[in-house]
């Protein structure tokens, strides 16, 4: 019989990664600064509503023609889809593992009550899902306008304003968008733990950059429903 080389009794870095605890939280602290970095860039661009149609016509188009002539129109766009759709899952796949690997852990509850966790710690798991269904309901009623009566291809601007111009619109994106901002408090800074950026002199500092993250992407992603139905934007 042939003994086993030391290549095949060690495990693949790509297996351990996965498979580990440690390995599955540093997945999810990757793929999550690159929501967050796509989320700011996501963010910038809406406010480009408060300068008029043609601005933000004008850079609806320009994310389908960016990498020219070197790529084809909206080739740009979809590698970032399929890279953003990929962090998705991973993220929502290892936050998932981990979540059971924490109930099998500890099936009885705890004799001793536990201290009470921040709002956001506890609202993760529901925020996560509250986003992974939002995700579904934004690209149905402003990318392909499934679920958008009025929607017109090419005129992103007005597809915005009929969309904020209805209750439901806006309950659906300002509940997401609060369940956005708690998810960035929590999860940079917890994404910087994993990482090892975070110590004992540096926790202030990260904690109040999450804070001020979690409340610019909210200001920012809700000031567009709240222009829509002031009538600051119209």
């Amino acid at each position: 019989m042939a003994l086993a080389t030391r290549t095949d009794r060690r495990p693949s870095m790509t297996r351990t990664l996965w498979d580990s605890t440690v390995g599955k939280k540093t997945i999810m602290a990757v793929s999550g600064l690159i929501m967050l970095g796509y989320l700011v860039a996501h963010m910038v661009g809406n406010l480009k509503i408060f300068f008029g149609p043609g601005e933000f016509d004008g850079y609806a188009h320009w994310l389908r023609t960016m990498g020219e002539p070197i790529l084809h129109y909206e080739w740009a766009l979809w590698i970032v889809r399929v890279g953003l759709v990929a962090a998705v899952v991973l993220h929502g796949v290892c936050a998932y593992q981990l979540s059971r690997r924490d109930i099998r852990a500890r099936p009885a509850k705890y004799v001793h009550k536990r201290p009470r966790a921040s709002y956001a710690t506890r609202t993760m798991r529901w925020g996560g899902i509250i986003l992974a269904l939002f995700i579904v309901w934004h690209i149905l009623d402003l990318t392909t306008g499934t679920v958008h009566t009025s929607f017109e291809a090419g005129h992103p601007y007005q597809n915005v304003i009929d969309t904020f111009s209805t209750w439901y619109g806006n309950v659906i994106y300002i509940v997401a968008v609060l369940a956005m901002g708690l998810h960035v408090q929590h999860g940079f800074w917890s994404a910087a733990q994993t990482l090892g950026v975070g110590n004992a002199t540096r926790d202030r500092i990260l904690k109040t950059l999450a804070n001020v993250l979690a409340a610019v992407l909210t200001l920012g992603f809700i000031s567009v429903p709240v222009a829509v139905m002031t009538g600051v934007v119209s």
